[in-house]
């Protein structure tokens, strides 16, 4: 029997990275025979005595945390990078190649909910969570060429604490994911004077097919050239580069944006959703922002259920990216949840 052409494998092209994935969609009809595991229940307390992240409560480092109501930003106690000047190696031979780097790692705890995610606080409270964002970019951005705010929500997604928080690494060079994407949106800029992932969410917009959910200023879709199963990308329908650019007004759409794609996950397959996540945006360095739009990514793990994830193996590892569901099948499914 001939294959439906929708289900023929093919690659996909990445704009913003230069990478392919290849779409295995005539995969996804196959049984599963593979790893299953019983959901965990969410039972957390409102405040647990034994958080290190709860409010009065003390830290691995012997520091007590203060009596917070909103966000706490606090330096990370184990650091993967130092602000402190390092001394530079010459390489004897470039096989051997190393550089230094100074940077600092901050923590930010939501609020002092134990319990409460991202996807469950009201409007309100996700607002300040962005402006916390914004405020530690503005500040670390005055001394480091690159911001990176994320998180890590659920232990298979390696996160040490459930208490919902994120994390800001700041450093003085451009890593290698942002500086592919840097390359890429410098390039296409140059050659059509916009920036890329505004003709990109324009496109997507008129078409509609990985379109998961949008308001006037922010869409949020499953990208053409997806790589995890449900992932997702957070794009602003306007021109900005950075977090800290963002006015009252878009802050305010956007904590809905992020009600919208959080809740979703949440509902798909009824369960605490996993996932990282991370803002990419302009570096603060003196090279022009015009080419940047400011983006949001979203990785889950999750594939077929609360219990089956996506791992990358094999041919993952060693050629590119694969995938079976196609983006605009799990567009669809996102799509039609009503949180």
């Amino acid at each position: 029997m001939a294959t439906v052409p929708a289900l023929l494998p093919h690659r996909r092209h990445n704009p913003l990275t230069g990478e392919w994935v290849l779409c295995s969609p005539h995969r996804a009809t196959r049984p599963w025979q593979g790893q299953q595991e019983a959901v965990a229940r969410d039972t957390r307390p409102a405040h647990d005595p034994n958080c290190y992240l709860c409010a009065r409560n003390r830290r691995a480092n012997g520091a007590t945390n203060p009596d917070y109501r909103d966000t706490f930003v606090f330096e990370n106690d184990f650091r993967a990078l130092l602000d402190e000047e390092t001394a530079g190696e010459g390489a004897s031979t470039p096989l051997l190649s190393r550089a230094p780097v100074r940077g600092t790692c901050r923590v930010i705890c939501f609020s002092p909910r134990h319990d409460l995610t991202l996807a469950r606080m009201e409007t309100a409270g996700i607002v300040r969570v962005i402006e916390t964002w914004q405020a530690e970019s503005a500040e670390l951005g005055r001394r480091y060429r690159w911001v990176q705010v994320f998180e890590n929500k659920g232990a298979v997604m390696g996160c040490s604490n459930p208490h919902p928080h994120g994390q800001v690494w700041a450093m003085d060079c451009l890593p290698t994911l942002p500086g592919a994407e840097d390359h890429q949106q410098r390039a296409y800029h140059a050659t059509h004077g916009r920036p890329l992932l505004l003709d990109y969410v324009q496109l997507e917009l008129e078409r509609g097919e990985r379109v998961v959910w949008h308001n006037d200023d922010w869409a949020v879709l499953v990208p053409y050239w997806a790589t995890w199963p449900f992932e997702t990308l957070l794009l602003p329908r306007f021109p900005v580069a950075r977090l800290p650019d963002l006015g009252a007004a878009p802050r305010e759409s956007l904590a809905t944006a992020l009600q919208a794609v959080l809740r979703r996950y949440d509902a798909l397959f009824q369960t605490d959703f996993p996932y990282s996540m991370g803002w990419h945006g302009a570096p603060f360095d003196d090279q022009p922002a015009a080419p940047w739009q400011l983006h949001a990514h979203f990785y889950p793990p999750l594939l077929r259920s609360a219990t089956v994830k996506k791992f990358m193996v094999g041919y993952e590892l060693l050629g590119e990216a694969q995938r079976d569901i196609t983006p605009e099948v799990a567009a669809a499914r996102l799509r039609e949840i009503q949180p």
